[in-house]
């Protein structure tokens, strides 16, 4: 497997959420034909444990994308309560990344 760095340039965009009484901050960077490839998050307070769990994750998700890894892959492993809803901010990033994604044409399968 070969690792797909995203270009020098490219596009992003910024959304925060609250999840519990904590307040995140994620940025996404994406490829040139749009699929996300990098995923960055901001927690509470810098250096906190909060923000540092955060950024290691979305750091392990980066990288699975870049090797081709979909974020739906992770859906099932993130922690959740028992209605579904994600107790961490990278299920939450994985939620919203599979609600926003393109659909599938069904190629291939």
């Amino acid at each position: 497997m070969t690792r797909e760095l995203l270009p020098v340039r490219r596009f992003a965009e910024s959304m925060s959420f609250t999840l519990g009484t904590i307040f995140y901050t994620v940025t996404l960077g994406y490829y040139d034909d749009g699929r996300v490839g990098e995923v960055f998050v901001g927690g509470p307070k810098s250096g906190s444990d909060a923000e540092t769990n955060a950024r290691d994750a979305a750091a392990i998700l980066s990288i699975a994308m870049q090797y081709g890894v979909p974020p739906a892959a992770f859906a099932t492993a993130v922690q959740r309560d028992s209605e579904g809803v994600p107790l961490g901010p990278i299920g939450a990033v994985v939620d919203h990344l599979a609600a926003t994604a393109a659909p599938s044409s069904g190629e291939g399968t």
